[in-house]
């Protein structure tokens, strides 16, 4: 579809694509479907499914999670449908999804933290890397009882792997989208330095 036109219009609709997706309140969305008015008002004040778990509901919890995933493959496997001969526009769709999650322009730009899209970006743009991700985090989540520390240890294990697999360039994009995530834990890591992040079922 997008063959004969200038690569910096593939881009930006590319970019537009991933964004418009990305940023679709998953968490918020669901809870307010169900009765449960405003995630932003409970606990962390996060759209993510963790957040939405402290509603108690957690088949809802996991639908966000499911589809904060989704919404970052969705958006790296239409992208790339419509653009094929520009495989670079798949690749800028998930890093826009995965910023539009972030950063929603519907909610003040005040989104989630991004493990579930980053999860559903590296599913569409080379799917063996969540095989990898996935490992870490049971291996680390096992061993630590802490999901938010698995998260974030698997974060930098991706890039590293697949720049050791010769995958330099895709290296390079998770490797900032690891950055973001890690900035966006902020409060998780020094919950995690002070011992005072909440371990996996652990409740109050």
């Amino acid at each position: 579809m997008f063959e004969s036109a200038s690569p910096w219009v593939a881009y930006l609709v590319a970019a537009l694509v991933g964004y418009g997706l990305g940023s679709i309140p998953f968490g918020l969305l669901l809870t307010r479907a169900a009765g449960l008015g405003d995630v932003r008002a409970i606990g962390s004040g996060n759209i993510g499914a963790t957040n939405v778990l402290r509603t108690g509901n957690k088949k809802l919890a996991a639908a966000t999670l499911l589809f904060d995933l989704l919404k970052g493959t969705a958006a790296v496997l239409i992208v790339r449908a419509l653009m094929p001969t520009v495989p670079e526009a798949a690749t800028l769709a998930g890093v826009t999804a995965f910023l539009g999650h972030l950063f929603p322009v519907w909610l003040g730009f005040k989104g989630g933290k991004g493990v579930a899209t980053y999860i559903g970006v590296l599913l569409g743009l080379f799917w063996p890397a969540v095989l990898i991700f996935a490992g870490v985090w049971i291996a680390v989540a096992y061993f630590s009882r802490y999901s938010s520390l698995a998260a974030l240890v698997a974060t930098v294990v991706v890039p590293l792997s697949l720049w050791g697999l010769g995958y330099n360039v895709l290296a390079a994009v998770l490797a900032l989208l690891t950055v973001i995530v890690w900035i966006k834990h902020h409060a998780n890591i020094r919950r995690l330095l002070s011992g005072t992040e909440g371990k996996i079922g652990h409740k109050g």
